[in-house]
């Protein structure tokens, strides 16, 4: 068998996409992040769906809730890697 080094699998995930993955991984509902938050259900779903968007302040709100840093939810594609090499 010859070594080779697998492919990096990248994928593109928007802010909203990125607040929808932590909720499911955390088990949470939209009705239960919006009681966690103070955020209205109606604007969680329409974060997650891309009709609003996420912002600055309702980033660290979300985040706090999800436990991530808000960077994760503002910036879900941002390669730290190749700006550190810029």
């Amino acid at each position: 068998m010859t070594t080779y080094k697998p492919a990096r699998k990248r994928v593109e995930v928007s802010p909203g996409e990125s607040v929808r993955i932590l909720r499911e991984l955390q088990e949470l509902s939209q009705n239960e992040l919006a009681r966690l938050t103070g955020i209205p259900q109606s604007t969680i779903s329409a974060i997650e769906n891309e009709r609003v968007r996420l912002g600055v302040e309702r980033a660290k709100v979300l985040a706090r809730a999800l436990k991530c840093h808000p960077a994760v939810l503002v910036f879900p594609g941002w390669d730290v890697a190749a700006e550190a090499a810029a």
